[in-house]
């Protein structure tokens, strides 16, 4: 599988995902960080988009409420996996998995990155396992502390569940207009070594899943 991974600025529309669909038609999948598409407008528009390009989309949306909420789209264009973010004070929501062509994708959204490492347990697919695990991110960091936190949360739940694990932030953006922002785009192996970790880097790249080697867009 051909994976892209993008860090596009925050917009109203799809434009972005848009121009890389049509650049890059031998990718299999594309992943997008939290809160990309916006309303039920756009989830309907990006159903289309899937479904015109063969594509597995993984993403989040804003809904009405301005709640941030998961979602993968198959190349059908068929919705596999939606729900709500889960609270900080509370276990990971199910379903955090979906499977694609006997392949278990695991699923976290965003903070949930520090729940991932007891929340995915029973998660596993019908190989009795995760084979991949996708973390779109809203903003970037707002401090190296918070970059190294998560990176090596990361890598600690490639290690348990022997998966590689992709995460990916907006361009552009600070938690909460702190006034700070690290875009962060990360690719880390089942034996928790580094794919690459980007920082401050707002290339997409192109993952080759198999043999684990990337390329720089850009």
């Amino acid at each position: 599988m051909r994976l892209l991974v993008a860090q596009p600025n925050h917009e109203a529309g799809l434009e972005q995902l848009r121009e890389e669909l049509m650049k890059h038609e031998d990718c299999d999948a594309l992943l997008y960080p939290e809160g990309y598409v916006l309303g039920d407008s756009g989830v309907l528009n990006l159903c289309k988009l899937a479904k015109q390009y063969k594509k597995l989309i993984i993403t989040s949306y804003r809904d009405r409420n301005n709640k941030d909420r998961a979602l993968i789209i198959n190349s059908c264009g068929d919705i596999i996996l939606e729900r709500a973010k889960s609270p900080m004070n509370e276990s990971l929501y199910s379903p955090s998995a979906a499977v694609v062509d006997n392949v278990t994708i695991g699923y976290l959204l965003c903070v949930e990155i520090l729940q991932g490492f007891a929340g995915l347990k029973g998660m596993e697919g019908p190989g009795g396992k995760i084979d991949i695990i996708m973390h779109p991110i809203g903003v970037g960091m707002f401090s190296d502390e918070q970059f190294e936190e998560w990176i090596e949360e990361a890598t600690k739940i490639a290690r348990k569940y022997n998966a590689m694990i992709i995460g990916t932030s907006h361009a552009d953006g600070s938690y909460r207009n702190c006034g700070v922002s690290i875009p962060i785009s990360y690719c880390i192996d089942p034996n928790g070594e580094p794919v690459y970790i980007s920082k401050n880097d707002i290339r997409s790249r192109i993952i080759h899943l198999e043999t684990r080697q990337f390329d720089i867009l850009g």
